[in-house]
């Protein structure tokens, strides 16, 4: 066993011993790779979306499915945001059940998280929110959430516009912890960002980039090939800015919505409404490019941390590099300069 890396508030809160999420992602948080990440130390959060619908399992199922290959904590994925009545109630069923059966750490992101609160802190566990501004986590402050994942400009999928350090500057005095989510796709990074004072770091693209996650072969081949400046933003999926990887695809659909779809996208009555349809043709496409590979309207989201993945690694190769890292950087250290995060 390499050496424990020193406890951080997320750690604590997680009940882990690497303060690494392994972020949730549709349509590639499979049964196997959320449990291969939890086992080796980290925390590996489902996505209920890409469990259910990409993977074909029932919710319950599958979380037992995780159980069979872990016993360590997981955490669990609610979006939370309202343009759908009927969609929420079911994510609201969803955490129920996830707490039913253990699972204590929950990441929320879009809309209000205050109900989730209320329902996972009942049960004794706690609740950390996506944000990528200041008023956003003031907002998630204020419905009661135990910490923050702040999404940078380097994220895969719906990323921020700030840097890392930026981000952390503007939310640092909220009196929560932070998590890094955005950019780290090696251990250096990732303990560069323990070292800005981020209590955990979250990586999506790097877990793309590992046999335990069924996505094509194509996927993660493009993922190892790509370079920092192959990562582009459109909004042509989901009506926001969505970093994935250059493809001929995405030169030929351009970045931008129409003048139409802009407009429904900013009309009171009809935002919803397009904001709903827009999700449903992206988690199509998305499902359908992940599980075919090239040539099938290939579409792949991935951050800038592509910059920093080589090669294809196991899940718990990845938590390993990490966890000594950080407890080597500790080390050198003098304990007069540590400052509680390392």
């Amino acid at each position: 066993m390499s050496a424990r890396p020193p406890a951080t508030p997320f750690t604590r809160h997680a009940g882990v011993e690497v303060p690494l999420l392994c972020g949730a992602m549709y349509p590639c948080s499979n049964p196997e790779l959320v449990a291969a990440v939890s086992e080796a130390g980290g925390l590996g959060v489902v996505q209920p979306l890409s469990l259910a619908y990409v993977h074909g399992h029932d919710l319950r199922s599958g979380l037992r499915r995780i159980r069979e290959l872990t016993d360590r904590p997981i955490g669990f994925n609610a979006i939370v945001e309202r343009s759908s009545r009927r969609y929420l109630e079911r994510m609201i069923a969803w955490v129920g059940l996830a707490l039913e059966e253990g699972v204590r750490f929950f990441v929320t992101a879009l809309g209000k998280p205050g109900r989730v609160v209320e329902m996972v802190h009942g049960a004794g566990g706690r609740v950390y929110h996506d944000v990528t501004a200041r008023r956003w986590a003031e907002v998630a402050r204020d419905e009661g959430v135990d910490g923050l994942i702040c999404v940078n400009n380097r994220a895969g999928g719906h990323a921020g516009t700030l840097d890392a350090a930026a981000l952390f500057a503007e939310l640092a005095d909220l009196g929560l912890p932070l998590v890094a989510a955005g950019g780290a796709g090696d251990e250096r990074a990732f303990v560069e960002l323990i070292r800005l004072g981020y209590a955990g770091v979250q990586m999506g693209t790097r877990f793309i980039a590992t046999p335990e996650c069924r996505v094509h072969p194509d996927y993660r081949q493009a993922i190892v090939a790509a370079a920092e400046d192959d990562i582009v933003l459109t909004d042509r999926l989901s009506g926001v800015p969505v970093s994935v990887i250059r493809t001929p695809l995405i030169d030929r659909l351009g970045p931008g919505l129409g003048p139409i779809s802009r407009r429904l996208l900013r009309h009171p009555r009809t935002k919803h409404l397009m904001r709903a349809l827009l999700a449903l043709r992206s988690v199509r496409r998305l499902k359908r490019s992940a599980l075919r590979g090239v040539g099938y309207r290939d579409v792949w989201q991935a951050g800038r941390s592509v910059a920093g993945i080589h090669e294809i690694l196991p899940a718990a190769e990845v938590v390993r590099r990490c966890r000594q890292a950080l407890a080597a950087a500790d080390s050198a250290v003098p304990p007069s300069r540590k400052d509680g995060a390392i």
